[in-house]
């Protein structure tokens, strides 16, 4: 189920907290959203559904310690919740 993202949206938590990051994983993390564009589903991202009281979102691994929160708004576009730790599912 290859589903190319057209179109990424960034929500104002997201921005904020996109804001307060080191430049090295901002690069990172650019480098990462190019990919899940293409197929937000590819292994190196290891794209999951959340649970519990987020069991609408999904995340995905900029890198060991940082995540991106997101939610499908339909088939080819998404919306960006939030950036950080593992903190941002709290």
């Amino acid at each position: 189920m290859l589903r190319k993202i057209e179109r990424v949206e960034y929500s104002k938590k997201f921005l904020k907290s996109a804001s307060k990051l080191p430049k090295q994983i901002l690069d990172e993390a650019e480098a990462k959203e190019n990919i899940f564009k293409e197929n937000p589903f590819y292994p190196i991202l290891k794209t999951h559904k959340l649970s519990g009281k987020e069991k609408e979102a999904w995340a995905f691994w900029v890198n060991y310690s940082y995540r991106v929160k997101f939610i499908f708004l339909n088939n080819k576009t998404v919306l960006f919740l939030d950036i950080g730790t593992h903190d941002i599912y709290k």
